[in-house]
């Protein structure tokens, strides 16, 4: 199980680095301002780089929550489920 959590873990803080970093650049209008940081909508961007930028950004909040509870609840809940339906068999 300890694996399964590692695992998780390590996706859930690689996606949402990833996150932060794309967030930083395509939704902070700017640092000097009081006004909201990272939750900004993001301003339509001029280049096909930008594009894909917004669309990973997107991409890595969902891959950081899916994938984590993906390694944290639904792989041991199977291994669960698997076990009992042994027990239950034997």
């Amino acid at each position: 199980m300890a694996d399964e959590f590692a695992k998780g873990l390590a996706i859930f803080m690689g996606g949402g680095l990833a996150w932060l970093t794309l967030a930083g650049w395509y939704r902070t209008p700017s640092f000097e301002g009081s006004g909201v940081q990272l939750v900004a909508p993001a301003e339509t961007p001029s280049t096909i780089y930008g594009e894909i930028g917004v669309v990973l950004m997107d991409i890595m909040a969902w891959f950081a929550v899916i994938g984590a509870l993906t390694f944290w609840v639904v792989i041991p809940a199977i291994d669960e489920i698997r076990t009992v339906m042994d027990e239950r068999s034997s």
